[in-house]
């Protein structure tokens, strides 16, 4: 059925007496009766049911509030020049009125007070207009929004834009290039102001309204976030940001699977096998670009159902396939749902929060293949992201490939396998517990290996020195039980699997305990045979020191009979270097050197640092 339309009056003359309602005065008409002169010495009312919404809307981070008000503040500073006097009239809305607004409660109201005060009311909402024509009141109506015309930001974007940047005060600017390759380009010299971002954002909400394609994914708290056609935008005001900003972010590729030269082995996995994969890379990587690849992909090639969840649903995706948003804000009641849709495949775009990860799960092993995308700075840190968040037995079945993204190309492939064996550098057969294989795709080659070891799950890389690996994680596992005793302890891993833990002779005892029992109980813990010998002690004296910064140098400050005697400076009981204290009762290091950056981050770790002088 054709939207009936109502047709918009011409004034040739000034309106005497006018009501304005929510509809007229977000979309501006109010500020452009009074700049054009149309009410002069004119008598303008705000229904406080008006006034009451805008502030309702406000409250909730709103921006057709924030608009709103702005407008009516606009007015008072006109009236002052032209003469307008403004009323407020009528009661002021209940909080049922206001939940009612969408079911015509306001708007009831608003005509109530322009049939009493004879006035003629503006509005830019049809309905509005129809009924007030029934009542037998005057009106005034415009229709509220152009479709098809292009709005202030748009003519910022170029064929290479990925994205508007624009803040009150600041100068606006682009992001334009691809990925790999991105610049930050001005877009002005001069800052933006308040008055020109509300424009752009006015544009914005009109069109959540009017356009099809355009859709409000969220709004509480100063946030905004909406989704127009290809592009992102985001909404930003105090207190949640410390400015009006408006951000907007779109693709400025589509490609398909056939772009990024996929190896054929690859591709039989993928129509195969792979139903548990995860898409990783860092931000502006171009996960998002593959991913829709992908589902583009599976519905094609493979004939599959395709359904996305997604929050903006920003996806560049078929027709065909459907993208879901959070079921009343919430992604379990989607997925509720879409295991009763049963579809073949899903895109979780993007995987972030403990209960995507959950979610997630859930639905793998429900049966339905999953693709999820993920934030990450490498490949395996996407699989420990879920490392915690479910049984690390359960990981292999829930994720079985993943592709790591960067620059918008894939740069890595692995594949994830459970196996139940010794692991990697240790000899004992009864260290054998269930690992999580991660290998390269494409070779084979087993790269890292996550398992339980004591009480942590761990992932441990094998490489060609795959024992040094596992030795260093060993001797850090037993380092944190023997540090109560000795923190500076050294332990040393023999070929036959067993540890000798060395420590100052005073603590010996109480490392072995009465007949051997604490040593028995760390051996027990640790799943290792430990022999306990002295340390050789450092030689020289300990003595107090102060260090602090001076521009590019860190100082060690002695007393000055300390003057000319070599110092030893040890790091958590590693020695660090030797040198002689200079004649201020000084030792300077350079903070660029090898020396001043472990001093660094010794003490960016709260490492001791102890001195030792001969």
């Amino acid at each position: 059925m054709k939207k009936p339309r109502v047709k918009p009056k011409t004034i040739k003359k000034k309106v005497k007496k006018a009501v304005f309602d929510t509809s007229a005065i977000i979309h501006g008409k109010l500020i452009e009766f009074a700049e054009e002169g149309k009410l002069d010495n004119a008598e303008v009312i705000i229904p406080e049911a008006v006034l009451g919404e805008l502030m309702a809307q406000a409250s909730k981070g709103k921006d057709t509030g924030f608009i709103g008000l702005e407008e009516l503040k606009k007015l008072r500073e006109i009236a002052k020049e032209r003469n307008i006097k403004i009323k407020f009239a009528g009661e002021r809305p209940s909080y049922e009125d206001i939940l009612l607004a969408k079911s015509g409660r306001i708007d009831i109201l608003i005509q109530d007070i322009a049939k009493k005060e004879n006035a003629t009311l503006v509005t830019c909402d049809l309905p509005q207009a129809l009924i007030a024509e029934v009542k037998g009141i005057d009106v005034i109506y415009f229709e509220p929004y152009e479709p098809g015309k292009e709005k202030f930001f748009e003519k910022f974007l170029t064929s290479d834009t990925m994205s508007l940047h624009f803040k009150v005060n600041a100068i606006p600017f682009a992001k334009r290039g691809k990925p790999g390759n991105v610049k930050l380009v001005k877009l002005s010299d001069k800052p933006m102001t308040e008055e020109d971002l509300e424009q752009i954002i006015s544009e914005i909400m009109d069109a959540i309204r009017y356009e099809e394609d355009v859709q409000l994914e969220y709004s509480e708290g100063g946030a905004t976030v909406i989704q127009m056609r290809d592009m992102r935008i985001s909404i930003a005001r105090p207190p949640f940001s410390d400015g009006l900003e408006v951000t907007i972010v779109r693709p400025i590729v589509k490609l398909t699977l056939d772009d990024y030269k996929l190896s054929e082995k690859l591709k039989q996995r993928l129509l195969e096998r792979a139903e548990g994969i995860l898409i990783a890379g860092p931000p502006g990587s171009g996960k998002s670009t593959f991913a829709a690849s992908l589902a583009e992909f599976y519905y094609k090639e493979k004939g599959a159902i395709v359904k996305t969840i997604e929050s903006p649903r920003d996806l560049q995706v078929p027709e065909e396939i459907t993208q879901y948003a959070p079921l009343e804000g919430s992604f379990a009641k989607t997925a509720d749902i879409l295991l009763l849709v049963r579809p073949d495949y899903t895109i979780f775009d993007e995987v972030r929060k403990l209960q995507h990860f959950q979610i997630f799960a859930d639905m793998r092993l429900a049966g339905i293949g999953m693709i999820g995308v993920v934030h990450a700075s490498d490949a395996i840190s996407a699989v420990q992201r879920f490392i915690g968040k479910i049984e690390l037995g359960m990981i292999p079945h829930v994720i079985d490939t993943i592709i790591f993204i960067k620059d918008g190309e894939i740069k890595k492939i692995y594949e994830l396998s459970l196996v139940v064996r010794t692991p990697t550098g240790m000899t004992q057969e009864d260290l054998a517990r269930p690992i999580v294989e991660v290998r390269d795709f494409e070779t084979g080659k087993l790269e890292y290996e996550i398992y339980t070891y004591g009480e942590e799950n761990i992932v441990v890389p094998v490489s060609e020195e795959k024992e040094s690996a596992i030795l260093r994680l060993a001797k850090e596992r037993i380092y944190e039980e023997v540090k109560k005793y000795d923190k500076t302890a050294e332990i040393e891993l023999t070929k036959e699997g067993k540890a000798i833990i060395r420590v100052r002779n005073s603590v010996i005892p109480r490392i072995i305990g009465k007949e051997g029992k604490e040593v028995k109980k760390l051996e027990e813990k640790l799943g290792i045979k430990i022999e306990i010998a002295p340390k050789i002690e450092t030689l020289g004296k300990e003595v107090e020191f102060e260090l602090i910064e001076s521009g590019a140098h860190f100082v060690f400050l002695f007393k000055p009979k300390l003057a000319g005697k070599n110092a030893s400076i040890y790091v958590d009981g590693e020695y660090l270097f030797t040198a002689t204290i200079g004649r201020k009762g000084q030792i300077k290091v350079n903070k660029n050197s090898e020396i001043g950056k472990k001093i660094l981050i010794a003490l960016s770790s709260k490492k001791e640092l102890k001195v030792f002088v001969q």
